[in-house]
């Protein structure tokens, strides 16, 4: 069952408009094959995400799904943390989520104020499993002081222009998953003259490359975004590519860095 481990592959489902095809995209990728679905408050589509799940020929035990919530531009309004939980599985429709993350250490967010609302969630059975999402090192270890549910998964840029070395060893150190977002840099990492080469060797597309790049980190798993269902069975088959030393040594080597998601708000640049 799907809901007992998290898939390495999964899907992405932020955009900046047209909302409702999600409930067409996630329905398709969940016939194609896959398990793991994530989405948040903020993206204003977990409605149709929703509906995808009730609506696809798969069994809601066997998917695996997240949300995210405390956006940076929440109101701190009395309660906002346990009402916008409540929101995500209303909107969703669903009486338990798989992972909740909180989506930025920023705006609103306290660790000894936020945090304790997730334990409790955690605790009353709406989520499986406590995420942190766009967290540095050091906020990471402020918050495993504070949270008593055990952390699952922390959620954050990763591609070969991005390889967050230390966000993945703390990962490894503290055995929890690093889940990879924006893992195709929005498109950039296909220009890459090493990512083109490593797929031209394998017959593999450079977005194949980049996702079998990631995975063969350990506890690290990917979620790319697609709406055609070709991209989405060629994301969902790079699980099965292997790359060997020359491919890791050679994609390692790109000495050219960029973060796509790069909000004022975000820790790093404070």
């Amino acid at each position: 069952m799907a809901r007992d481990s998290l898939p390495s592959i999964g899907l992405g489902t932020y955009s900046e408009d047209d909302r409702e095809q999600w409930r067409d995209t996630v329905e398709t990728a969940l016939n194609v094959g896959y398990r793991h679905v994530d989405t948040a408050q903020v993206y204003e589509n977990e409605r149709y995400v929703g509906e995808a799940l009730r609506s696809a020929s798969v069994d809601r035990e066997d998917v695996f799904l997240s949300t995210k919530t405390v956006h940076h531009d929440v109101p701190p309004e009395p309660a906002v943390v346990p009402d916008a939980i409540d929101g995500c599985l209303e909107r969703l429709g669903v009486e338990t989520v798989d992972l909740l993350y909180v989506h930025w250490p920023s705006g609103i967010y306290d660790h000894e104020a936020v945090l304790p609302a997730y334990d409790e969630a955690y605790q009353a059975g709406k989520t499986r499993r406590v995420g942190l999402s766009n967290f540095t090192p050091d906020l990471l270890d402020e918050a495993l002081e504070v949270l008593d549910a055990p952390l699952f998964a922390h959620q954050a840029e990763m591609h070969p222009l991005l390889p967050q070395e230390e966000l993945v060893a703390h990962a490894q150190d503290h055995d929890y998953r690093f889940v990879a977002y924006s893992p195709l840099a929005n498109g950039e990492i296909l220009d890459v003259p090493e990512i083109q080469r490593v797929a031209e060797k394998h017959d593999a597309t450079p977005a194949q490359v980049s996702l079998a790049w990631l995975l063969d980190h350990d506890n690290v798993a990917a979620i790319p975004k697609a709406s055609s269902r070709e991209h989405l069975e060629q994301n969902l088959a790079a699980r099965a590519l292997e790359l060997d030393d020359d491919d890791i040594e050679l994609i390692d080597s790109i000495d050219r860095r960029q973060r796509v998601i790069d909000p004022d708000h975000g820790p790093w640049n404070w």
